[in-house]
C-alpha cells in the first residue's frame, strides 16, 4: 500500500499556509519560485536572482543536504513554491522539504514492482514532479501519473497511463501542466511500443486527449486528437508491417509552452526497432519520428512539426530540451524553439510555423554533411545507412547523443546555450539473426559486434577518447562561444543566472560555478559523486539558494562500464538533495572508500562456452551490469560477486528470479540453464581478465 511519512505533526499547517500565496495558475511566474520544471514555461532555466554573483561566489557553501534511500542514479530538478521544495528520486519517490533547512515535511513511495526495471532501458530514475492548485503531480516508473495533496503528500487520484500492459512502457520524465492539464508521455521505444503524448484534468484525473506520434495498424482508428493528421501526413512514411514493431517515437522527456501562440512543443523519440530495415522495410521517413510536434494544449490539435532525423535509424531522438527564445535571424527578431539533440546539430526553428531557420553541428557530425538549407534536410552520407551497406559504420555522435536529456539553459543577457555536449562515437552493424525478445531490447543492432575487445590498452584508449564538455553556444552567429572540457561524458545539466553565472555539475564529482560569458571557473565544490542532474536557483526572504539532486547513474553507467569510468575506477553512486547559500557552513562526511570483493573464481570455462555466453551477455544483460561485464558503478560488478563461483546460485539468480525484490528477474522465458550457464562462463573470463584482480 501506498504510504505517507510526516516528521512532524505540524507539517501540514505549515505548508498549507505556505501555499496560501503560491502559484496556483498555469505557467505564472514569481521570480522568489522554481515552480516549474524549466523555471518558466519557455523552460530557459534562467534565474533572475542576482543575490549570488562573480564577487561574492567564494562565499558560498553547503546550507543543508539530504541523504536519499537509493542507489540508483538521480535526474530530478526539483520544484520550489513558495518555501517548499518538491522534488523525486530514483524508483519514482516524491520529497517535501522546508526549503531554508532541509526538514522533510513528508515522502511518498508509490512502491513501483521492483521487478519492472527490466521494463526501462535506462536506469529506474525519475526527472521530476509539477505543481498546480495545491497538488502535486509525477509520473511512476511503472506508468502511473499520480496527483498528490502538496500540504500532505496524500493521494489524490491515481491513473494509468498506459495503453498496452503486456508492452514495456514506462514513465522517467517529469509532466507539464497546461491550461488545467497535466500533460505526461512514456518510454520504452528499445522495446517495441507505440508512442503517444496524453492529457488528464488535473482536478479528476480523466484522460482529456491522446496524440499518438507513429501510425498504428492500418483501418484501425484509436479514436485520439491525432486520428486525421496520422492518416493524412503519416502513415504514407512507413512501410510493411510496421505496427507489428511498435514503431517507437516515445514522448519520454522535453516539452515547452508559449502562451502567447498558445502552442505546446513536445519532443519526439527514435524508431523501434532502431534498424529500419526491420522497423520499416523499404525506407521512408517514419513520421513522426525524431521530431518537434506542435500542438494545441486544449485539444492535442496538429499545428505543426519539423522532422530532426527522418528515417531515423541511429537513436537519434528530439526529446532533448527545448527552449522558446525571441532571437535575431538574418536581421529581424523571431519568436524560435531552440534544440540540441542527439544527432549532433544545433537547431533554431520557427516556433509559430516550424519553419527551419538554421542548424549547424556543435560536435563533430560524421553521419550527414551539413542541412539542406531549402528543404530543411540532412544530408546523410550513403555509408551510414548501415542495414543497406552490411558493413558497419562508426559514426559521431552515437546513441548516447551529442547531447541527452540533461537540460540546457539560455541567458537572455549573453545571448548564449549552456550545453551538456558529448562526443561518443558508435560502429552500428545490424542484426543479421535478429529475433524479437519479451526481456531485452529490441535493436536490431548486433551488441555482441560491438563490445570491447580485451586488450586493456584498446579499451583504455577508447575510454580516453570519449569526450564531454560545457559548451556556451551562440544560437545568432550558430557557432561556439567556449568550453570546458570535463574528462569524459554525460554530465550534468545547467543553470545561468542573472549573476552573470552557470552552474553544472559534473561526473568528476564536483558542482561548479562559471563565469557566464567566458566560461572562467569561478566556484566549485566536492559531492563525492557523480551530478547528471540540473541544479536550480530560488530564494526565501531575499537570501538566494543553489540546489541540486547529486547521484551517479542513468544508462551510461549502467551499459558503457569502463568507458564511464573515470582515471582511478568507477564512479560511487551516493544520492543526496544538496542546497547552497552564501554563507553556509555545512559539511558531507568523507566518503568510505569502495571495495570489491575478492573471489576465489572456479577454473576458466572452455572457448566455446565463453563466445556464446559473450553474445547472449550483450543482449540481456550488457544494458545494467555494462559492456563486458564491467560495472559503471551503480548496479554489483558480476566479476566481483560471489554467485559466479555457484553454478546452482547462480541459476536461482538468473532462472528463478531469486533477486527479484532487488529488480532482477527471471530470464527463464527467454534463457535455458544451457544459455545461463554460458552467462556464467563469460562473466568468470571477464573476472579472470581484471587487471586488477590479485592473482
Amino acid at each position: 500500500m501506498a504510504r505517507s511519512k510526516f516528521l512532524s505533526a505540524f507539517a501540514p499547517l505549515f505548508i498549507g499556509a505556505a501555499l496560501l500565496a503560491g502559484c496556483s495558475e498555469d505557467n505564472k511566474v514569481n521570480d522568489a519560485n522554481w515552480a516549474m520544471h524549466g523555471r518558466s514555461a519557455d523552460e530557459q532555466r534562467f534565474s533572475p536572482n542576482t543575490q549570488i554573483d562573480k564577487n561574492n561566489i567564494s562565499e558560498l557553501g553547503l546550507t543543508w543536504s539530504y541523504d536519499l534511500d537509493t542507489t540508483r542514479g538521480q535526474e530530478a530538478t526539483p520544484i520550489v513554491v513558495d518555501g517548499i521544495m518538491y522534488t523525486s528520486s530514483a524508483w519514482s519517490k516524491v520529497q517535501a522539504f522546508d526549503a531554508r533547512n532541509g526538514n522533510l515535511l513528508w515522502q511518498y513511495d508509490p512502491e513501483v514492482p521492483r521487478e519492472w526495471a527490466v521494463r526501462g532501458c535506462c536506469d529506474v530514475v525519475n526527472r521530476g514532479v509539477a505543481y498546480h492548485d495545491g497538488k502535486i503531480f509525477f509520473g511512476s516508473f511503472d506508468g502511473r501519473l499520480i496527483a498528490l495533496d502538496a500540504k500532505s503528500g496524500n493521494p489524490v487520484w491515481t491513473t494509468d497511463t498506459i495503453v498496452d500492459r503486456d508492452k514495456f512502457y514506462t514513465i522517467t520524465g517529469a509532466p507539464r501542466i497546461v491550461k488545467g492539464r497535466v500533460l505526461i508521455g512514456n518510454g520504452g521505444g528499445e522495446f517495441g511500443v507505440r508512442g503517444y503524448i496524453s492529457a488528464y484534468d488535473a482536478n479528476s484525473g480523466e484522460l482529456d486527449w491522446r496524440f499518438y506520434t507513429v501510425p498504428g495498424e492500418p483501418g484501425v482508428k484509436d479514436g485520439a486528437a491525432s486520428d486525421d493528421i496520422i492518416e493524412k501526413l503519416t502513415r504514407d512514411t512507413w512501410n510493411g508491417e510496421y505496427w507489428k514493431q511498435g514503431g517507437g517515437g516515445t514522448v519520454w522527456d522535453s516539452m515547452a509552452y508559449d502562451a502567447e501562440l498558445d502552442i505546446l512543443y513536445i519532443g519526439v523519440g527514435n524508431g523501434s526497432p532502431w534498424n529500419p530495415e526491420i522497423r520499416s522495410p523499404g525506407g521512408g521517413d517514419n513520421l513522426f519520428l525524431s521530431s518537434i510536434l506542435a500542438l494545441r494544449p486544449e485539444t492535442g490539435e496538429y499545428v505543426w512539426h519539423y522532422q530532426t532525423t527522418p528515417g531515423d535509424q541511429w537513436d537519434f531522438t528530439a526529446t532533448q530540451h527545448m527552449i522558446l527564445a525571441d532571437i535575431e535571424h538574418e536581421g529581424a527578431q523571431r519568436k524560435v524553439i531552440m534544440q540540441a539533440p542527439k544527432n549532433g546539430f544545433f537547431y533554431v526553428i520557427d516556433r509559430e510555423t516550424g519553419e527551419f531557420l538554421s542548424g549547424e553541428p556543435f560536435v563533430p557530425v560524421t553521419w550527414a554533411k551539413g542541412i539542406d538549407k531549402e528543404m530543411g534536410r540532412p544530408n546523410i552520407v550513403k555509408d551510414a545507412f548501415y542495414h543497406k551497406t552490411g558493413q558497419a559504420w562508426v559514426s559521431s555522435p552515437g546513441p548516447m547523443g551529442a547531447h541527452n536529456w540533461h537540460p540546457m539553459s539560455y541567458n537572455p543577457g549573453t545571448g548564449l546555450v549552456y550545453i551538456p555536449a558529448q562526443e561518443l562515437e558508435f560502429p552500428y552493424i545490424a542484426d543479421k539473426d535478429f529475433k524479437r525478445s519479451d526481456l531485452a531490447v529490441n535493436l536490431g543492432i548486433d551488441l555482441a559486434a560491438v563490445a570491447l575487445p580485451d586488450d586493456q590498452a584498446i579499451r583504455d584508449q577508447v575510454r580516453k577518447s570519449l569526450k564531454g564538455s560545457l559548451m556556451a553556444w551562440d544560437p545568432v552567429k550558430q557557432k561556439e562561444v567556449w568550453r570546458v572540457e570535463h574528462g569524459g561524458p554525460w554530465n550534468g545539466g545547467t543553470l545561468s543566472t542573472a549573476g552573470n553565472l552557470v552552474f553544472q555539475g559534473n561526473r568528476n564529482g564536483e558542482l561548479v560555478a562559471y563565469d557566464a560569458t567566458n566560461g572562467d571557473k569561478l566556484w566549485s565544490t566536492k559531492v563525492h559523486t557523480g551530478i547528471i542532474a540540473a541544479p536550480i536557483s530560488y530564494t526565501i526572504d531575499g537570501e538566494q539558494y543553489i540546489a541540486v539532486m547529486a547521484g551517479w547513474g542513468g544508462i551510461v553507467p549502467l551499459l558503457l562500464g569502463e568507458l564511464s569510468h573515470n582515471d582511478d575506477g568507477p564512479i560511487a553512486n551516493r544520492s543526496r538533495v544538496l542546497v547552497y547559500k552564501l554563507g553556509g557552513t555545512k559539511k558531507l562526511p568523507e566518503p568510505e572508500p569502495v571495495t570489491l570483493t575478492a573471489l576465489d573464481l572456479p577454473p576458466q570455462f572452455g572457448v566455446e562456452s565463453i563466445q556464446a555466453g559473450a553474445s547472449t551477455y550483450a543482449r540481456y544483460c550488457s544494458g545494467c551490469h555494462g559492456d563486458t561485464a564491467v560495472s559503471g558503478g551503480v548496479l554489483p560488478d558480476l566479476r566481483h560477486s560471489v554467485a559466479i563461483t555457484n553454478q546452482d546460485v547462480w541459476e536461482k539468480i538468473i532462472l528463478e528470479g531469486a533477486l527479484t525484490q532487488n529488480g532482477m528477474v527471471s530470464f527463464a522465458k527467454e534463457l535455458s540453464p544451457q544459455d545461463s550457464e554460458a552467462i556464467r562462463a563469460y562473466v568468470v573470463s571477464r573476472a579472470y581478465a581484471d587487471p586488477k584482480r590479485k592473482k
